[in-house]
């Protein structure tokens, strides 16, 4: 009689927990490539990124006083124009002032056209312009898109915070009203008023017989 030979061990078992081993080896492996490469990943980082970046804006923007939006008008503004300039005059044409300032409607507005309209004559000489109002014009056009722009985006950094409203919306506003002044009178140069003198010596001068 034939004996049955068992051919089932225990050394055939072990190619199973190798497979396994294996196919865990292959899955760490592709998950740190997921990780690495995964666009799911890179969104996270720069939304917080983003995060970061808009509670650091929030903390510079201090609620208690109406001063502080207008610093980052001034900023904003600055940096608008400055990109605006870049073409012509290079990069950061502009630098911003000490932030130990200032902040009011007039004093920022005042900035504004002081700190831009003060690279005219470079502007000017560097495209081989005369000085006259259609130079000054076609300057004041280019720093006033880029304040414009940064205006635009210091009222959606306000308005994202939930503070453009009330006495800060007043003083950007009242600043914007200012600059746009402030560029049409370097156009248009306002007449200098009567002096004191000239009326007196007006005054003195004798009327014609009557």
């Amino acid at each position: 009689m034939s004996i049955p030979v068992s051919i089932t061990g225990g050394k055939p078992s072990a190619l199973p927990a190798t497979v396994d081993n294996d196919n865990k080896l292959d899955a760490q492996s592709n998950n740190k490539v997921k990780d690495v490469d995964s666009p799911a990943s890179s969104t996270a980082k720069a939304r917080a990124s983003l995060n970061s970046a808009i509670v650091q804006t929030s903390i510079s923007v201090s609620l208690s006083s109406g001063n502080e939006p207008l610093a980052l008008l001034l900023k904003s503004a600055i940096n608008g124009i400055n990109e605006e300039l870049q073409p012509t005059l290079g990069k950061d044409a502009i630098q911003n002032a000490a932030a130990t300032q200032d902040n009011s409607a007039e004093a920022t507005a005042q900035r504004i056209v002081s700190l831009s309209t003060a690279f005219y004559e470079a502007y000017r000489e560097q495209k081989g312009l005369e000085d006259n109002e259609a130079t000054r014009k076609e300057f004041i056009g280019v720093i006033q898109g880029g304040f414009e722009k940064g205006f635009k985006e210091a009222q959606d950094v306000l308005d994202g915070l939930k503070v453009l409203g009330g006495d800060i919306a007043a003083g950007i506003n009242k600043t914007r009203d200012l600059v746009l002044k402030g560029y049409q009178d370097f156009i248009t140069p306002p007449a200098p008023p009567a002096t004191e003198e000239g009326d007196a010596t007006d005054k003195a001068k004798p009327k014609g017989r009557v």
